[in-house]
């Protein structure tokens, strides 16, 4: 009976790993170290700029195919060729704050060929303050 209960579980143990193994994905897959970076504080017309890097996880070359800052103030540039898998790749953001004031939260969103379809959304955050005028004291 010992025997018997013991190969039932040894099966249905063997018959989970197969099924596990079957539901991984194949295919490009993005993953960047981080996709927020705060700049702090900054005086209005002060430009920030930040690399996000990522790496291809998948098992095929990953493509950016657009990257679109949610502004005119906020250009990406990035990897233009494809990522082979376990490579990595960096998306570089540039925020100019002219004219900007107080909180800012801007965001590139980057489209790619990952399995998952899904946008990825980059975001610098930080507050812009006025320069302080020649009569201002600290």
């Amino acid at each position: 009976m010992k025997k018997i209960i013991l190969t039932i579980c040894m099966v249905c143990i063997a018959s989970m790993a197969f099924a596990q193994e079957q539901t991984v994905k194949t295919g490009p897959q993005i993953k960047f170290e981080k996709e927020l970076y705060n700049f702090g504080t900054i005086v209005q017309g002060d430009t920030v700029e930040y690399t996000f890097k990522f790496k291809n996880i998948g098992t095929e070359p990953l493509k950016i195919l657009n990257a679109r800052g949610s502004c005119g103030c906020t250009v990406p540039s990035y990897t233009k060729e494809a990522i082979a898998a376990g490579k990595t790749g960096e998306v570089f953001v540039r925020f100019k704050s002219a004219g900007k004031r107080g909180m800012q939260n801007k965001t590139v969103t980057l489209m790619t060929n990952s399995i998952d379809k899904k946008p990825v959304i980059l975001t610098l955050r930080g507050t812009v303050d006025l320069p302080k005028s020649e009569g201002d004291e600290d």
